[in-house]
């Protein structure tokens, strides 16, 4: 049911419009297909799916108070963008019927897929029953795993060593723990794949309607990244869309250009403001200028709005959420991710991506490439304004973070296609409008 919820808010969103605007029109003798109201109606609906889609409509919201307050958040956000269409080109592009009308319809239509969606995750964390076999403390790293933002639901019942899971004579520990714990889905370390008795009882698990996983597939599966301890092992079998075929690299740095051109405005519009704050309560520099390690190792200097207090020297030290550097006028830049607009200049200039992974600053990079196996493997590709890692994991304060962030930046690499850039560009919106900063 929860792959359906999204369907039907769209599905929802097009009939309301639609249905509005022919009924306006039946009522006052013109053509609806006819007119340009037809295709200011496709915009409207565009705006209203975007709108929905950024407030986290329908899968994010947990309760029925914040799914009506986000969907009068994105019906208000949809007319008010008609609006000033309208007032910009001073015209009436929508009768007030189809935009007030729609929020009044759509606005509970909203509450419902996200009801519907709340409900079918919640069967899902329940159905979606987890029975890890290997060691105690990769299980438990599971359950903190899919209690922080997981791509599928589904709950840890039980742990088993690969030594107790082991068939003894004519015991099947494995089968039997199954059953006890009503598991659905069963994950093989690496040590429990090699030994043919759990693999026999994991395959007459499987006979009985159970899902059996590597713990490599079910990290990307329901985790959306490349476990650590498979980093080394598969870096190399996979093919990486920028090198490998040459039509997505084309396609891609021609997104990036149009995409970068259309958001100048902004940019535009963002500098005398960020100025004026800056005067207020962030005394120094409007910009903040630092080496990043590119494509291929080429080094270039990325360009940003500054969020820090100014220290001397190079190489800015690991940074985090709480870092008493940061100004409040810096803290609000990086909750809105304002701050990042000034890199459309480094995109523009063939620096930086849309849609990449993380560029960091070359001391650092240095050091991990010395410390991780194939870290250098990220800088085959252009690093991105956002990325997987930016939108599920955020910024590393450590070694240990930034070996955590390479397990989303490898996921990337392994499943770059211009489908899954638009689906992080579209998680990066909602990441702004729900003011989800660094």
């Amino acid at each position: 049911m929860a792959r359906f919820a999204r369907p039907l808010q769209y599905l929802g969103i097009v009939i309301a419009v639609f249905g509005l605007g022919k009924f306006h029109a039946v009522r006052h003798e013109y053509d609806f297909t006819g007119s340009t109201r037809f295709g200011w109606s496709f915009a409207f609906v565009v705006l209203l799916a975007v709108s929905s889609y950024a407030v986290g409509l329908p899968e994010l919201l947990r309760s029925r108070r914040a799914a009506w307050t986000a969907s009068l958040t994105a019906c208000a956000a949809a007319a008010l963008g008609i609006s000033v269409a309208q007032l910009v080109t001073n015209s009436v592009l929508l009768p007030r019927l189809v935009v007030f009308g729609a929020a009044v319809v759509l606005a509970p239509w909203f509450v419902l897929c996200a009801t519907l969606a709340r409900h079918a995750r919640s069967r899902a964390e329940d159905r979606e029953r987890l029975l890890f076999i290997g060691r105690s403390d990769e299980g438990h790293l599971l359950r903190d795993e899919l209690e922080h933002d997981p791509e599928l639901p589904a709950q840890l019942v039980a742990v088993l060593s690969c030594a107790d899971a082991r068939s003894t004579g004519d015991g099947l520990p494995l089968v039997a723990a199954a059953s006890a714990s009503h598991a659905t889905l069963l994950v093989l370390d690496r040590e429990a794949q090699a030994d043919e008795h759990i693999v026999a009882q994991a395959a007459l698990l499987h006979e009985r309607g159970a899902r059996v996983r590597t713990v490599s597939l079910f990290y990307e599966q329901w985790l959306g990244k490349l476990p650590i301890a498979e980093l080394e092992r598969v870096s190399l079998m996979f093919d990486i869309g920028e090198i490998h075929r040459d039509s997505y690299s084309r396609v891609k740095r021609l997104i990036d250009i149009v995409l970068a051109l259309v958001c100048l405005p902004v940019l535009a519009v963002a500098l005398p403001v960020v100025a004026l704050a800056n005067r207020a309560g962030n005394r120094g520099s409007l910009f903040f200028r630092q080496s990043r390690v590119g494509k291929s190792g080429r080094e270039f200097t990325i360009w940003k709005f500054r969020t820090m207090r100014e220290l001397p020297g190079a190489v800015t030290p690991w940074t985090s959420d709480d870092d008493p550097r940061i100004t409040s006028v810096g803290r609000f830049l990086r909750s809105t991710h304002l701050d990042e607009l000034p890199q459309l200049v480094n995109v523009l200039k063939g620096d930086l991506s849309i849609v990449g992974p993380r560029p960091e600053q070359p001391f650092y990079v240095r050091e991990l490439i010395d410390k991780i196996p194939f870290y250098d493997l990220r800088h085959l590709v252009r690093p991105g304004m956002t990325g997987w890692r930016q939108v599920k994991f955020g910024y590393a304060g450590s070694e240990a973070e930034a070996l955590e962030g390479l397990q989303y930046d490898f996921f990337y690499l392994r499943r770059q296609s211009l489908v899954f850039d638009l689906r992080i560009i579209g998680r990066t919106i909602r990441s702004v409008v729900r003011r989800q900063g660094r």
